[in-house]
């Protein structure tokens, strides 16, 4: 951190009183804080990463998407589950922040805490512990309704679906884009006219989906309930943040959900979630300027998996994805689906490097790849012959791309032991070394197993 440089000017607020904010000088940047971003489909691993590097965190902080993501951690055998909470708040000594970009579900929210203390106690204190912005969207059960109706019309429209979660999050991030969605704020400052709003963009939804079910009074009644348990939650998420990253030293972890491929902008659009979460999407997620994002760190698993459809060039619809499927367990936190499975793409994570400019990789889940004699990854796209110099944003010409693979050999040996880089077998870490000059990117973990001390850290 610089040496503050800032000066205390009281500020008048709406109410004509006043109070005291730092004024910040040139240059005075302040604390920085360390992202954790997908850098493929999802399901790379971020919740076991975030957990590592909250043992000593002051704040974690999640910035968008909402209970659609899911991240695994296990501590002492002890396996949690986060969706909607950030996964850093496993330790007792950190303070959790949900931002503004992310869209709550609060009885989601809740449920996932009772699930999560039941199984140790890891989460004793988390209300104390929980910050939510009061700019965050509120989603609604005939959001989560609205989202199941709109994948079977477009099952009946088109033969396909996008195959998203039903959690609501596409319906109420459409609210918020038209200017009619409810936020936390909103809901803990005057209920009357939270209600009264509440009810036009009900049936709002009831005229845009009559088949639609809805019990608007049930509904207000139950959040009527939650007011006064999240109410001591709800802060100025902005004014929280530039307090944090402005006042003494603290390590600040900023855990992101879903994947850079995911991304509403830049993943491999239609099928992708509807918030960016690639590192843009810290700032607007949180209220935070630029020059406060840190050390980038991109999540990778060792070879590459998809849930739901969408163009997969590396997949394996073979034996080698089922090998792959069965040892890796890739199902699904949130939807219990089987994930599709291929072989690691590095023309996929240059691309998602080139948006996020990651500082270093965390490579997740070597020890899947033991049992294979060769090993392929994917390391150029061509399209009628002709290697194509980009990652194609048109989602059928990604279906007609044919790869081009580079051949390393397997180490048929088990790594789950290894608690350093020597100890790998030596074509486990010529596999390592292999991605990292490829990418140009130093890989600074290697997971290989499920608990937190399974993770071999290089530097």
């Amino acid at each position: 951190m610089s040496s503050c440089s800032a000066v205390t000017s009281p500020v008048p607020l709406s109410n004509g009183d006043c109070c005291p904010a730092t004024i910040l000088s040139a240059g005075d940047v302040g604390n920085r804080v360390t992202v954790v971003l997908g850098a493929q489909w999802g399901d790379e691993g971020k919740g076991k990463v975030v957990d590592l590097l909250a043992q000593d965190a002051d704040i974690v902080c999640r910035c968008q998407g909402g209970n659609n993501a899911g991240h695994t951690v296990v501590v002492d055998s002890v396996e949690y589950d986060f969706h909607l909470l950030p996964s850093g708040i496993i330790n007792p000594n950190v303070t959790a922040f949900i931002g503004n970009g992310v869209v709550i579900h609060l009885p989601g929210l809740f449920e996932e805490a009772e699930k999560n203390v039941k199984k140790g106690a890891g989460l004793e204190g988390w209300e104390k512990r929980l910050i939510i912005s009061d700019r965050a969207h509120i989603v609604f059960d005939f959001h989560q309704a609205a989202d199941g109706i709109q994948e079977q019309q477009r099952q009946q429209q088109e033969g396909k679906n996008l195959g998203t979660t039903k959690k609501g999050i596409g319906p109420v991030y459409s609210s918020k884009a038209s200017r009619s969605g409810l936020r936390m704020c909103d809901l803990v400052s005057d209920f009357d006219e939270f209600s009264e709003r509440f009810k036009v963009l009900a049936n709002q939804y009831k005229c845009i989906y009559p088949t639609l079910q809805m019990d608007i009074e049930g509904e207000l009644k139950k959040l009527k309930g939650y007011i006064e348990r999240v109410k001591p939650m709800v802060r100025d998420g902005v004014y929280f943040m530039h307090e944090a990253l402005h006042g003494p030293p603290k390590k600040i972890l900023v855990e992101g959900a879903n994947a850079a491929l995911l991304d509403i902008d830049f993943g491999t659009y239609p099928f992708v979630t509807s918030s960016n979460c690639t590192v843009g999407g810290v700032c607007t997620g949180l209220g935070m300027p630029p020059q406060n994002v840190g050390q980038v760190y991109g999540v990778v698993k060792a070879y590459t998996t998809r849930v739901g459809i969408g163009a997969f060039p590396t997949e394996q619809n073979n034996e080698i994805g089922d090998v792959l499927q069965t040892r890796g367990h890739e199902v699904g936190v949130t939807t219990g689906r089987k994930r599709r499975c291929g072989w690691l793409d590095l023309v996929l994570l240059k691309y998602a490097h080139m948006i996020n400019g990651f500082t270093a990789l965390a490579l997740t889940k070597l020890d899947i790849l033991d049992v294979f004699s060769e090993i392929r990854i994917g390391v150029a796209y061509t399209l009628d012959g002709t290697i194509i110099p980009h990652f194609p944003a048109n989602q059928e010409i990604l279906n007609r791309v044919d790869v081009k693979y580079e051949t390393l050999p397997g180490w048929n040996t088990d790594t789950s032991r290894a608690r350093t880089f020597e100890e790998l077998p030596p074509n486990a870490q010529r596999y390592v070394k292999y991605i990292q000059t490829e990418l140009g990117i130093p890989i600074k973990w290697i997971g290989i197993g499920k608990s937190r001390d399974s993770m071999i850290t290089l530097f």
